[in-house]
């Protein structure tokens, strides 16, 4: 593993904000996919869904909904030799994302140890769902994509997540365990299919990888998703070849790393640091962004400390439901919470806390624009 890089805070944020595509937009979904290994997935809907504000800063010419549009199609849903992405879940975890087809092979573990875990939301079947099983999967194969509600069976399952029917606690736990994948939405809700009916045969036909590989994969996707972080010893030993750590001077982190191949951004950093411009207009980040998704990093680095709040009771917020940070060049200046008024076409701004010396308007402005409504 090559010495570590010693940079300042200035240019590990620059470093950041180029990585992360935000001051250079991918030219089509596919790409950002590709570059980011994933894209998180909210249905929360205040002022426009979390994949589409992170999409919008860094997919040139993004609207909203496109990457539903890219999943699943426009109104019939896409055949699974046209595919190349799908939603599911990072292993381990219950964070529903939008992965590109090379991903399939390294779900399989933790889709197999969920049929044994006990969990009510993505664990081993109950009797009962068990026993739902057969009739479920042939309504789906006479019938093609279906929700829970079109095989309401009239008996309640246990509450998971609030009352869940016996067909919705059995749909999602055959999802979270790959025997049933996300076909297409109506609005936010899923229609689930067969995995050959949403998947190319080749995706699914692709060898299982070694745990090894898939371990390693996992920690290349942590650098990829975020491109500057603190790695494990394990996940360090597993990809260290594909690493190069970074000190920032100055500041309380530990070690971090990057990818090898984004390194040479820093050089390129470093010989312009004469130039240091900062961008005419502030963006507003998504709350999830991967930009600020590590809070510790951020507090540190950005000298900002955030936390989502859309499910903290209201009266424990401090910044707001859907509070968005500002970026404005290599500054997090404050936050805005803005609030979609869809029967008015209006975006309401319910709070805002702004640094002196800045502007929210025209990053309003733009969201607004993005959402066809006015400001």
């Amino acid at each position: 593993m090559p010495p570590a890089l010693h940079v300042t805070p200035l240019a590990a944020r620059r470093f950041l904000r180029r990585a992360h595509g935000l001051d250079a937009p991918h030219t089509s979904l596919a790409a950002a996919l590709a570059h980011h290994g994933y894209i998180q997935i909210d249905p929360l809907n205040v002022c426009g869904r979390m994949h589409d504000h992170i999409l919008r800063h860094r997919v040139s010419g993004y609207r909203e909904g496109d990457l539903m549009r890219h999943l699943h199609g426009g109104g019939a849903p896409l055949p699974a030799a046209a595919r190349t992405a799908f939603e599911h879940h990072v292993p381990e975890t219950q964070v529903l994302v939008a992965f590109s087809l090379e991903a399939w092979p390294h779900l399989l573990s933790a889709m197999r140890r969920r049929t044994t875990m006990q969990s009510a939301w993505s664990g081993r079947l109950t009797p009962r769902e068990r026993d739902f099983v057969p009739t479920l999967l042939a309504e789906l194969t006479a019938r093609g994509p279906l929700s829970s509600d079109d095989l309401h069976d009239g008996r309640r399952g246990r509450n998971v997540w609030g009352a869940a029917t016996l067909a919705k606690s059995t749909l999602q736990k055959l999802f979270f365990h790959g025997r049933l994948l996300i076909a297409r939405r109506d609005q936010q809700r899923r229609l689930y299919d067969l995995p050959e009916r949403v998947l190319p045969a080749a995706t699914l036909a692709a060898p299982e990888p070694s745990a090894t590989d898939t371990a390693r994969w996992l920690a290349l996707l942590k650098l990829r998703q975020r491109r500057l972080v603190t790695l494990k010893r394990d996940e360090l030993r597993l990809a260290g070849d594909f690493v190069q750590p970074v000190v920032i001077d100055g500041i309380d982190c530990p070690l971090l790393h990057c990818l090898r191949e984004d390194a040479p951004l820093f050089s390129a950093i470093e010989n312009q640091k004469s130039k240091i411009e900062i961008p005419a207009a502030p963006l507003l980040l998504a709350p999830l962004d991967p930009l600020i998704y590590d809070r510790r990093l951020t507090r540190a680095l950005w000298d900002f400390d955030y936390i989502w709040e859309a499910y903290t009771p209201p009266a424990k917020r401090n910044r707001g439901h859907y509070a968005l940070p500002i970026l404005a060049g290599t500054e997090i200046v404050g936050d805005v919470d803005p609030k979609a008024d869809r029967e008015r076409s209006k975006l309401r701004v319910v709070s805002r806390r702004v640094r002196r010396g800045y502007r929210s308007t025209g990053a309003v402005a733009a969201l607004a624009s993005f959402l066809g409504m006015s400001a």
